[in-house]
């Protein structure tokens, strides 16, 4: 019995996850997931999928974050008619992010197509919509922790707590007479894996002795000081006290999902222990005050000790959901917090904000997640002097720090013991979700020490594996190229063609006078009419 994998995403990049099972019975996807960051990147998700949907059988979901769930309404637009086995948090927290992504890329698509319009070009369509979204859902069946369900003939699955975000799963899958001797041939999905002392999730679990583990890498390289509440909570208090202290405000560009909910929990405390001074607080996205409910819906599969209720009915809170609300917190100056998504920086209502503000000294930029390459989060944390959003060049004064503390993923020390919990591990150890950094660290810290150097695997986008072999063998003649390795991790024409024009601009302004000024134009034109 032959079982191959193809990294459909998530292959020396972040983002995309969507793993592809070929068996006698048919095809299975593990996620399904968007891809974040370079615009090169991104295009992807506008392409036609590796494989036909109609194909494929059943859909595995890890996770509710869009980096995994995001491209399901349009699996399910252009052909999949199966089901979505997740969780029932995942779930319910999905019921709210997928229509809310249709809904942003239909508001997307018609910013940039009036642009087009007057530009001159051709119109672009969303790559699915919120009515797309919407339906998907009916597409969806709860499974419960730790009990197993047959996903098609011959292959079940059992979800394990990942400690990674509310319905959050490492996914075990067994393929049936497919392992040594017609014994099951064992698999294990990772997920995202939660950090230790997480505040609102458990410590993250899973099963041992398995033939492969396919395993985030994402902080695989990082070993983070160690994490305990009140270190937590100490810095965040620094930082709303530094914005406190040049009365400016903290912008929080923040994931929807967990985060936002995690730092609303943290402020409120310290704004109701005195720690930090008191001042309003407003969560400023649609999707995040409706997956705060979900959160109030789900308080009994939270961490013992989090009073659910009591953080979401602060005085401090307020939320804004409507558009109207939105633009008036602009009319607040001094000292205030501004929650907002995206927790990139790539989309959503803090784009707005960063215009408004990004340019004084007076304000603070917290950055409390994981920054894809190419996303403007990381061009702010790289240090950027200005940036360029939605078409406007934007001077960086403001103050931009990181706090990890609140990061999702587990780290190097964490992912390490992870694996090293499931041993034995038979066959071989794949490493995703991770740019090169990250999954050369977290390989140098497994190979000999878990696994031997020769069963850890980094695939590349649209590798295809033998599984079936006692060791995975790679299938060259089955690979589909969307993109080369270097465009998947690098820079692309879009961002350097951002950074040339912030240059120029720069050049010119400190030019000594206009026939200087002139000088650089003239030399920029000879380059652009010189032959190719």
């Amino acid at each position: 019995m032959s079982v191959t994998i193809q990294f459909c995403g998530a292959a020396r990049t972040v983002t995309g996850s969507c793993y592809l099972f070929q068996t006698p019975a048919g095809r299975m996807l593990v996620d399904c997931g968007m891809f974040q960051g370079s615009k090169t990147l991104k295009a992807l998700n506008y392409g036609a999928f590796p494989f036909n949907p109609a194909d494929i059988r059943v859909v595995l979901l890890t996770h509710a974050h869009i980096d995994h769930s995001g491209l399901l309404p349009k699996l399910i637009r252009d052909g999949f008619d199966g089901s979505i086995l997740a969780t029932r948090g995942t779930i319910d927290l999905c019921s709210y992010m997928l229509p809310d992504a249709g809904s942003i890329q239909e508001s997307e698509v018609a910013v940039l197509n009036r642009r087009n319009t007057a530009r001159g070009r051709d119109e672009v369509s969303p790559i699915y919509t919120q009515a797309d979204a919407t339906a998907s859902l009916a597409a969806f069946r709860p499974v419960e922790y730790e009990t197993w369900v047959d996903a098609m003939p011959g292959v079940r699955a059992r979800y394990w707590n990942a400690g990674h975000l509310l319905g959050s799963a490492s996914i075990e899958i067994e393929f049936s007479g497919a392992g040594h001797e017609g014994a099951p041939l064992r698999v294990l999905m990772s997920g995202d894996v939660g950090p230790d002392a997480k505040l609102l999730q458990p410590d993250p679990l899973s099963p041992s002795d398995l033939d492969y583990v396919i395993c985030e890498s994402t902080y695989g390289h990082i070993d983070r000081p160690e994490i305990t509440a009140a270190a937590r909570l100490a810095h965040l208090a620094e930082q709303v006290r530094a914005a406190h202290a040049v009365s400016g405000p903290l912008l929080i560009p923040a994931f929807a999902v967990e985060r936002t909910q995690e730092l609303i929990f943290d402020l409120v405390d310290l704004m109701e222990s005195g720690d930090v001074p008191a001042a309003p607080i407003f969560l400023d996205s649609p999707l995040a005050i409706r997956a705060t409910e979900v959160f109030r819906q789900h308080a009994s599969a939270l961490n013992d000790g989090i009073d659910v209720a009591r953080a979401l009915s602060s005085p401090h809170l307020r939320f804004t959901e409507t558009v109207p609300e939105s633009k008036a917190i602009s009319r607040f100056t001094g000292y205030h917090i501004i929650i907002a998504g995206s927790g990139m920086c790539d989309a959503g209502r803090i784009r707005h904000h960063l215009k408004r503000w990004l340019w004084q000294k007076s304000a603070t930029v917290l950055l409390s997640g994981f920054q894809a390459q190419g996303t403007l989060g990381r061009i702010l944390e790289s240090g950027a002097k200005a940036v360029r959003i939605q078409g406007e060049e934007i001077k960086v004064a403001a103050r931009i720090v990181t706090l990890d503390e609140y990061s999702g993923h587990a780290d190097g020390p964490e992912l390490t013991r992870w694996i090293a919990a499931r041993r034995p591990i038979q066959r071989g150890v794949f490493l995703v979700h991770g740019e090169e950094p990250a999954m050369s660290g977290l390989a140098e810290r497994i190979a000999e020490r878990i696994v031997p150097a020769a069963n850890v695997f980094r695939p590349i986008l649209d590798d295809v594996y033998e599984l079936t072999t006692a060791l995975p063998t790679p299938l060259d003649g089955k690979r589909r190229r969307r993109l080369m390795p270097e465009a998947v991790v690098a820079l692309d024409w879009h961002n350097e063609m951002s950074e040339l024009v912030l240059d120029i601009n720069d050049r010119i302004e400190a030019a000594a006078d206009d026939r200087a000024r002139g000088v650089i134009i003239r030399r920029l034109r000879r380059a652009l009419d010189a032959p190719q």
